[in-house]
């Protein structure tokens, strides 16, 4: 029998987070794991009238890893025409991430990876300025149940748990405190080796409520790209990112941009990230989060950067549709833990300490 649960989470993503409208292309990015989710979603885009443009791969990846290993440099480096044209046109994307294997991309050097995403950035330039509807999310697989330290059964409670609130509630109560640091000017994040501060004067927060990404649960902005001063040491878990682990990674900010740099393991990787374009050392995301079904670190940045209590900083790219100009390949989040002796200041005004809000 299958899932009810499965009906409820296509139709927060066909409904809620995309709007599919009659005569649309959606294009969906997924593999062969999330066949329950992709056919309903599929089902569900059929009756509101549009086209479901399905594009499988079978590691999870949205790219096809056997042909990026083998490929010339100047094939990663040049986008296909057909599916650069695909991105290009459609009318809204679905990623669905099912991976058989979350470390598949150590496989492949960074380096080629990154010819790969510069390659197609122009094409996907739309979901960076919002101008086409996208929603990145993830269905149950054995492999992130393992990540996470769960059983299947019991990762599949937590996800759906995760994603299917009422998001008009939680956009409700989210928007209180998106508010207060739109006002704000500087934030001020204080904690366990972390003393750090950025202006945020005329940027807006952006409410993840049933948006691009699911499960949502988190409010963000895009800090001015030279204003980061201090320190940050995310010592409570480890960063994760293109199925890399670095973990107590420390990072020292000087006008805006990483000045200084360490980590505990996989301190070459970091430095490789780093130096990886001229915006890869500035931020281009402020992140706080909010959802209450989450409260525990599994290694999966989608659900870890949205625990209630938290904070989140984006090394690299920023978000134009908030008003963020830093440019890089990259975009990493990385989660900071204030539950514990944390706390959060806004123009001087404490507004959130151990987690706990206090407006």
């Amino acid at each position: 029998m299958a899932d009810p649960r499965i009906e409820q989470y296509a139709r927060i993503l066909v409904e809620t987070c995309i709007d599919v409208q009659p005569k649309w292309q959606v294009l969906i990015l997924s593999s062969p794991l999330a066949r329950p989710l992709v056919d309903e979603v599929s089902r569900q885009i059929a009756r509101r009238g549009a086209y479901a443009m399905l594009r499988l791969t079978f590691d999870g990846q949205t790219s096809n890893m056997p042909w990026v290993e083998e490929a010339a440099d100047e094939l990663l480096a040049t986008p296909a025409p057909l599916f650069a044209n695909e991105l290009e046109t459609a009318d809204a994307l679905m990623a669905i991430q099912a991976p058989e294997n979350t470390r598949q991309l150590t496989a492949v050097a960074s380096e080629r990876m990154a010819m790969l995403q510069a390659a197609y950035r122009p094409s996907m330039q739309r979901m960076f300025t919002g101008e086409m509807p996208w929603v990145g999310c993830q269905y149950p697989t054995p492999a992130l149940a393992q990540d996470a330290g769960m059983s299947v059964r019991e990762f599949e409670d937590f996800l759906y748990d995760a994603c299917l609130l009422d998001w008009d509630v939680e956009r409700e109560r989210m928007a209180k405190y998106a508010a207060r640091f739109d006002a704000a000017e500087e934030v001020h994040v204080v904690g366990e080796e972390t003393d750090i501060r950025l202006s945020v004067a005329g940027r807006n927060a952006e409410i993840d409520a049933g948006g691009a990404n699911v499960p949502g649960g988190e409010f963000y902005l895009s800090p001015l790209e030279d204003s980061a001063e201090g320190t940050i040491a995310f010592t409570e878990y480890p960063a994760v990112y293109a199925g890399r682990e670095v973990s107590g990674v420390r990072l020292r900010f000087e006008g805006g941009k990483v000045v200084d740099a360490s980590a505990d393991s996989s301190e070459d990787f970091l430095f490789e990230m780093l130096d990886r374009d001229e915006g890869a050392r500035r931020l281009g995301e402020l992140g706080i989060g909010c959802n209450p079904g989450i409260t525990r670190h599994m290694k999966n940045t989608l659900f870890d950067e949205k625990i209630d209590g938290t904070v989140h900083l984006a090394l690299g790219n920023g978000l134009p549709e908030i008003g963020g100009v830093n440019e890089s390949q990259i975009h990493w989040d990385i989660v900071k833990d204030l539950r514990h002796g944390g706390r959060i200041e806004l123009d001087g005004e404490l507004v959130q300490e151990n987690g706990a809000w206090l407006i």
